[in-house]
């Protein structure tokens, strides 16, 4: 990033008018007429020679620009005070606004696109920050990052990570970075989590399931529940806190299991563990005397982009009916999307043909979605990645 007082080197848009969303696509840009650092901030002109704004430039990305400024030339004239303002305007809606302390230390303190920091998500677990970087020019602001960070949390370790599949569609391998703290141990409406910060799936913590994890277990009570996709025993350990009968918790991965194995001892809870594919723990469980009162289903991203949309939702068709079978009469069913390819109206079109093939009625109790802690630019619709049904199966 250019030091104070530095002018940034300039990207032209290739018409008059600045995208809405905070992405412009390489399509969208003229090539530049010297060459520039990826990962440089940059000046963007229109077609007409107009400054419209600042952004994040990497040329091997489809994502050419991210946005981070529009119409202000100054905006980045002190980039670490631009950062510093960015920062503290998301943590005072964490902490201040939606006091997510009181119940959590837990939660997203920097959601990429809904908090104006295209590329960079910031969430809290216990003791640690992890900065998970999507964007070239974010990692490489991260010492600026986390010293700014730290200002904020002085008693927080921080630590950064670049998911693979992040590197490859920004056209980097990533600096060799220290490992993370460890096991650490966070608290969240009262259950306790054993989590790997940095380490397994996405920051180590699926922190936008918080208020569907009460939500879901404020209906388990007296009940048999299926947590499917367990990981860490997010949705488990809350049922069994809020009084469920009897909690099953199935996942693949051997070390997730092995944390709700600790997570459910360290909330004095009892869970069911099983290390076995959704897919085939659902086929097994076809034709049992005894179905579950409650099924949560929270899988992996299956449509990772939308080449890839026909075959994903085969498969969440596949998996949604599996897992309709499995609901007694009279249950039911949370069942989660966090695609971004696919939005809502496709997703319930999908759990819908899934319920005809089950020959299952149900009805929609109430649509679900990620905590405010991840709040969403109405045009940028794509970071409304978590979408869920609460439904009642017939």
């Amino acid at each position: 990033m250019a030091e104070a007082g530095e002018r940034h080197a300039i990207v032209r848009l290739a018409t008059d008018r600045l995208p809405a969303g905070p992405w412009i696509y390489a399509r969208s840009v003229r090539p530049p007429e010297a060459e520039i650092q990826p990962g440089a901030v940059v000046e963007l002109l229109d077609a007409s020679e107009r400054f419209v704004g600042h952004g994040l430039y990497n040329p091997a990305s489809d994502v050419r620009v991210r946005v981070l400024s529009r119409g202000r030339r100054a905006a980045l004239d002190r980039p670490a005070e631009f950062l510093r303002g960015r920062l503290a305007a998301a943590d005072r809606v964490r902490r201040k606004l939606l006091r997510l302390p009181e119940v959590t230390d837990a939660y997203r303190v920097v959601h990429a696109e809904g908090d104006d920091l295209p590329g960079l998500v910031v969430d809290r677990l216990g003791p640690v920050l992890v900065c998970e970087h999507h964007a070239l020019g974010f990692w490489r602001l991260r010492a600026t990052v986390e010293r700014e960070l730290r200002a904020l949390y002085p008693e927080l370790a921080v630590v950064h990570r670049v998911p693979p599949r992040a590197a490859r569609a920004e056209g980097f391998e990533p600096e060799e970075t220290p490992g993370g703290p460890g096991e650490v141990e966070l608290v969240e409406h009262g259950a306790r989590f054993v989590v790997r910060p940095a380490g397994g799936h996405k920051t180590g913590f699926f922190c936008d399931q918080r208020p569907n994890r009460l939500r879901v277990a404020g209906l388990c009570a007296g009940r048999d529940v299926l947590d499917l996709c367990c990981n860490v025993g997010g949705f488990a350990v809350h049922a069994a806190l809020a009084g469920a009968r009897r909690v099953r918790a199935v996942d693949l991965d051997e070390k997730a299991l092995e944390l709700a194995r600790r997570s459910a001892r360290a909330s004095r809870v009892e869970l069911e563990l099983f290390h076995a594919d959704a897919f085939d723990f659902l086929r097994a469980e076809r034709g049992a005397r005894r179905r579950a009162g409650v099924v949560v289903l929270d899988p992996h991203k299956l449509v990772r982009d939308r080449s890839r949309l026909e075959q994903g939702l085969a498969r969440y068709t596949d998996l949604n009916a599996l897992a309709l079978e499995a609901v007694a009469p009279g249950g039911l069913l949370a069942t989660f999307s966090c695609s971004g390819a696919v939005d809502l109206a496709t997703f319930a079109g999908t759990v819908f043909r899934a319920a005809r093939r089950a020959e299952r009625g149900l009805r929609v109790l109430e649509v679900l979605g990620a905590g405010p802690d991840h709040p969403q630019r109405p045009e940028f619709p794509r970071s409304r990645y978590l979408k869920g049904l609460l439904l009642a199966i017939d």
